[in-house]
């Protein structure tokens, strides 16, 4: 009898042993893939991109990264910083070494390949020159002939065509601060081109505020928003909504509030 009951026991702690043994790895993999979807993998660039991205001692701050943290947490991910070059943003968004990164539509080298998010602030582009220079701008024939200072690797739709055909001289660099020093001390270039508010930002924190006067005609208009891979409709729908009721009670401004 007790042999009996000892080969029973033994049978049935195979059989579990077996189906552990079986539906362990499954059963793990569905636990990292759970966990993997908790997290949110985004690119806020090497140098930033003041205010809405500032990258000090790897500890990153900004406007877009305390929105996107923000919503993230009330979703249920964990936000990690990723420094990837431009150049090489998209294909890792593409490949999901990241999950999304800060992007107008209209700077899209291919937007249909992305899904992007409604806009958490506007980028409104003008010129920053020298003050007491006499620029204007009205329209873009008022460049023409001109040197512009532009950031690498950003597209400037209004201007392309004349930037191609030579009428209009584009100058590239790839810090956003290093744009006003070369319009400020070089004697060939004629403005730069930024952000209104990042221009602000950088302006006041060099102490050259004074030194440069800002055109109140602008190039461009856009939304900056949270570009992703197409299969995250789902949180990019619950990231608007969140986004819409910050707008709604006031969090967004306060937000904007700490960067102006």
């Amino acid at each position: 009898m007790q042999n009996r009951l000892s080969c029973r026991l033994s049978a049935t702690l195979g059989t579990l042993l077996f189906a552990l043994v079986t539906l362990s790895p499954s059963a793990f993999a569905s636990q990292e893939t759970s966990q993997e979807k908790q997290v949110f993998r985004f690119n806020v660039s090497p140098n930033g991109y003041p205010p809405y991205l500032i990258v000090h001692q790897n500890q990153p701050s900004g406007i877009m990264w305390d929105v996107v943290s923000v919503v993230a947490r009330r979703l249920g991910y964990t936000v990690i910083a990723e420094q990837i070059p431009r150049k090489r943003v998209d294909q890792m968004l593409l490949e999901g070494y990241i999950d999304g990164t800060p992007r107008a539509r209209e700077w899209a080298d291919d937007p249909e390949q992305f899904l992007f998010t409604d806009p958490v602030v506007d980028i409104e582009e003008v010129f920053f020159v020298p003050a007491q220079s006499g620029f204007s701008y009205e329209s873009p024939d008022d460049l023409v002939s001109k040197t512009i200072v532009t950031h690498l690797g950003y597209r400037y739709p209004l201007l392309e065509p004349y930037f191609e055909e030579g009428r209009i001289r584009r100058f590239d660099v790839s810090r956003d601060k290093d744009m006003f020093t070369f319009v400020l001390h070089g004697d060939r270039f004629d403005a730069a081109v930024a952000d209104r508010l990042v221009g602000k930002w950088i302006l006041r924190n060099e102490g050259l505020r004074q030194h440069f006067d800002i055109t109140s005609e602008s190039i461009s208009n856009y939304g900056f928003r949270l570009m992703l891979r197409k299969d995250w409709h789902s949180f990019a729908n619950r990231f608007n909504e969140e986004l819409a009721k910050m707008k709604e009670n006031g969090e967004l401004d306060a937000i904007l509030a700490n960067y102006r």
